[in-house]
């Protein structure tokens, strides 16, 4: 179970991950408080981290960064058709995730 592409869902209390492997299989599904994440992210080997572009992503990128992780940021218009219904208990965005791996 080796995570290639991490995408972040950032929220203001907490943030939602999903690994993909290398043939975009969803392996792990996580939600914690944006505080935790550097600490989850610090156990992984070096892979591709995606996540929307706002105010919080350009410092969580740069600490990010500073681990070994490769980190893409997307434009929001480009996240927000692929996102899950608001209903649901996890936002997950994998189709954008894919989508700015390729």
């Amino acid at each position: 179970m080796q995570i290639a592409v991490l995408g972040i869902d950032l929220g203001k209390n907490s943030c939602s991950l999903v690994g993909l492997d290398g043939q975009g299989t969803v392996v792990k599904r996580r939600r914690m408080r944006p505080a935790s994440v550097i600490g989850f992210t610090k156990g992984l080997p070096p892979c591709i981290i995606a996540m929307e572009a706002c105010c919080g992503a350009h410092h969580l990128g740069r600490l990010l960064e500073a681990q070994g992780h490769e980190v893409r940021l997307m434009s929001p218009e480009y996240v927000r058709p692929y996102g899950a219904p608001r209903r649901r208990v996890l936002p997950v965005e994998e189709e954008s995730t894919q989508r700015v791996v390729d």
